[in-house]
């Protein structure tokens, strides 16, 4: 397949070098990375397979690209208002479209640029950081869900899992996409926003913080609550999994936490925002979470 990997941070970098090394044609859409991935290539760092692609196909805009299989959509949400114009080189009649972004609402977007196209979601419950231009690195190997969008097209999601299953990546196809997506925001919405709210500390600290931990509990609640409501049930024990699997990342920095020491855009609407209105028009009452969106939208401007 060639594939289009449109924003190649650590998302992006991980799995992108997987599909290129499991032999697929990958072009990768840069920024800031892109001298240093022109000449060194990428770099994966994991304990047990590290690698390092010398050569790769790097590129700072669509039209250089040309019209691709499947475009992997791994910018920020911050982003999106730049979609309608970087994408449509890449995208023909038979283009599927798959995005890796946190919170709700990616895929919704994408369906109203292409709605002729598959449009497809994946939740990637996986520990990585950008370490170094081009280098990404994995705390934890973790695992994809991919589902469609639209019912109809559950093939061609399962199609895109196997192709990711093949390049070493554990893929899920799940039927119900939106019911993932409210699963990943149980971890996202209390651990990325206390570590921002909490003055930019990493997941050891909120998990052993007597105080934190219960916060996130508390979110973790809300969030499982609102979902019940749309016909998610995670079970009881669901928010104690979390933090159990949360202990051994040590000191991971979430993504939105590195967002914002590193005075980049967060994405509060993504990932607060969009699930609280969500809620809210369902006449679900979701008090953390009100307090947390209004805290992070003001430290974040």
């Amino acid at each position: 397949m060639k594939i289009a990997i449109v924003g190649s941070g650590a998302i992006g970098l991980y799995y992108g070098a997987h599909l290129q090394r499991n032999g697929h044609e990958l072009a990768f859409l840069m920024r800031s990375d892109l001298e240093v991935a022109k000449e060194n290539g990428i770099k994966v760092v994991k304990k047990d397979d590290s690698f390092h692609l010398e050569s790769v196909s790097a590129f700072g805009d669509t039209t250089e690209i040309g019209i691709c299989d499947l475009v992997v959509v791994s910018v920020k949400a911050t982003g999106n208002g730049r979609l309608a114009q970087m994408l449509p080189p890449l995208v023909g009649p038979e283009t599927k479209l798959l995005t890796l972004q946190n919170g709700l609402g990616n895929d919704r977007l994408l369906d109203e640029l292409f709605p002729a196209n598959k449009v497809l979601g994946g939740l990637c419950f996986v520990c990585l950081n950008r370490i170094s231009p081009a280098v990404v690195e994995n705390f934890m190997a973790g695992s994809i869900s991919i589902g469609p969008r639209k019912e109809r097209d559950i093939r061609a999601a399962q199609e895109i899992a196997d192709t990711f299953n093949a390049a070493g990546i554990k893929t899920r196809c799940e039927a119900n996409l939106r019911e993932v997506q409210w699963k990943k925001l149980v971890w996202n919405v209390p651990f990325n926003g206390l570590a921002i709210a909490a003055g930019g500390v990493t997941t050891n600290v909120i998990v052993k913080s007597p105080h934190l931990c219960e916060e996130a509990r508390a979110l973790m609640r809300e969030i499982m609550d609102a979902a019940k409501h749309f016909g998610f049930d995670f079970g009881d024990g669901f928010a104690d999994y979390q933090i159990k699997i949360t202990r051994p990342m040590d000191d991971y920095r979430p993504s939105s936490m590195i967002d914002f020491v590193e005075g980049r855009p967060v994405e509060v609407e993504a990932i607060w925002g969009e699930p609280l209105r969500q809620a809210k028009a369902a006449g679900v009452k979701m008090p953390k979470l009100e307090m947390l969106y209004a805290l992070l939208k003001n430290i974040c401007k």
